[in-house]
């Protein structure tokens, strides 16, 4: 309502119409919402600390970026969250981009994360730390564990590229120190995505395949990025589970990976690695060459110093002593010739013995003989068996005879013969006394060649009347 002044003085009273209230749906006022942060903070970069982590069985990772006035939600998905190098945890400090939205069923500000950047340290450098913390914890690390190289391998698989200058260097140096060592190699990528699963795949085949009696695992220098696939967990478990002794070569003398404190011994170069392997042989090789070297002076000194008595002698007199020695060596040598016609004389005699012995023992088991005495014992007991078997039926069947009598003269049947009949009632019950019928009962009467049917009329006993049964 407003008020105006008239030209007459008076006041106007003007009404107008109020503008008509607009009701918001919570969801589509969320949305709304929604799409204004989304569209005005799609790329963000945020810096903060972790807390609240907690890592989803989905794989998603949910968290809280917080300072010390506020903190956000955030959430990084599962496809992002393989992406990272380092294990995200309560407490670390990090750079998180990502953009602003709004989760509806909560109706809750988050950030939608992409990716994670700890501050002060770099991502691999932090997941070096991480998983070489938790393999240590494991006892991954033990020196307990920790195999000895055997000391004259006769081969060596080799896990490293075909292509590089480290292949080279490790077959210089082993043809150097040792020429007779075998080398087998295992070509496989040394770097990116794929490198873990092939130095993986190399080890288990390696240790299937029982040709080679050590491992090297090697590589040249390089950044942490390069070197990755040596700090990855794949590879650090692998090199453990080996059961070969495993160098880890990899990099230069400062690189340290975590292959390199799994592995059984650690060599700062390739090269010095083909040089531990071949030390225990090398320094068998040194010293005989030593050896070799004081023999030859052993020997010359002694040749100087025949020739020196010799021409101290007298010509006559060495001539002689020449003669005798030969003589005497002569003499040794027809003892030896007669000693071993002996020896061989007797060991011929002995062999003869021998074969006369086991001539003897084959007529002895002359499998004829053998054979006409296992058929004179089978005809033996053939007819034994025989007699034996017509004895029985003999039995059996008087047996059978006497028992067939017994049974004929116990048989009713042979009673009726000798004029007895055997009496039943209508209901085919034996009747055995005089008791059990009453005037006017049908009984049967069988007697030896035949039976007939009759009619009590009079049941005349010695016994009282009173003292009868009927029983039918």
């Amino acid at each position: 309502m407003n008020l105006r002044d008239s030209s007459a003085g008076q006041l106007d009273l003007i009404f107008e119409e109020s503008p008509a209230r607009r009701i918001w749906p919570v969801r589509e006022l969320v949305e709304e919402v929604r799409g204004t942060v989304e569209k005005k903070f799609f790329d963000v970069w945020v810096e903060g600390e972790i807390s609240n982590f907690r890592p989803a069985p989905s794989g998603h990772i949910y968290f809280s970026l917080k300072d010390a006035e506020a903190q956000l939600p955030v959430v990084l998905f599962r496809r992002q969250a393989v992406l990272l190098r380092f294990r995200p945890e309560d407490g670390l400090h990090v750079l998180v981009r990502g953009r602003v939205s709004i989760y509806e069923q909560r109706g809750q500000l988050q950030l939608v994360a992409e990716t994670l950047e700890p501050v002060g340290a770099g991502s691999l450098q932090l997941a070096f730390e991480q998983l070489k913390e938790r393999l240590k914890a494991e006892g991954l690390f033990d020196a307990e564990r920790k195999r000895p190289l055997p000391a004259f391998p006769r081969t060596v698989g080799i896990v490293t590229s075909p292509a590089g200058a480290v292949i080279r260097d490790f077959l210089n140096i082993v043809g150097r120190r040792h020429s007779g060592l075998n080398v087998l190699l295992y070509p496989v990528s040394v770097q990116g995505e794929s490198a873990p699963d092939e130095i993986e795949t190399a080890l288990a085949q390696l240790n299937a395949s029982g040709l080679v009696d050590v491992i090297v695992v090697a590589r040249g220098g390089g950044s942490l990025e390069d070197l990755a696939a040596f700090n990855s967990e794949r590879v650090a478990r692998a090199i453990a589970a080996s059961q070969l002794p495993v160098v880890c070569a990899v990099g230069h003398e400062t690189d340290f990976t975590i292959a390199d404190f799994s592995a059984d011994l650690r060599a700062p170069t390739p090269s010095a690695a083909a040089e531990l392997i071949t030390e225990a042989q090398h320094k068998v090789a040194e010293r005989v060459t030593s050896l070799e070297v004081r023999i030859e002076h052993a020997v010359r000194f002694q040749l100087l110093h025949a020739r020196q008595k010799i021409d101290s002698l007298h010509v006559e007199r060495a001539e002689w002593r020449m003669s005798s020695l030969l003589n005497r060596l002569d003499q040794r040598l027809d003892d030896c010739v007669l000693f071993l016609e002996r020896a061989k004389r007797d060991r011929l005699n002995g062999l003869q013995r021998r074969v006369a012995e086991l001539a003897g023992m084959v007529l002895r088991h002359d499998p004829r003989r053998l054979l006409g005495e296992v058929r004179e014992r089978i005809a033996t007991s053939s007819t034994r068996l025989d007699r034996t078997w017509e004895r029985f039926v003999r039995d059996l069947a008087t047996h059978l005879r006497a028992t067939e009598a017994r049974l004929h003269a116990l048989s009713p049947l042979e009673v009726l013969h000798r004029g007895y009949a055997l009496v039943q009632n209508a209901d085919g019950v034996l009747v055995r006394s005089a008791f059990q019928l009453a005037p006017g009962d049908l009984v049967r009467t069988r007697l030896n060649d035949g039976s007939f049917s009759s009619r009590v009329e009079e049941n005349a006993t010695d016994a009282p009347p009173k003292n009868r049964s009927r029983k039918k």
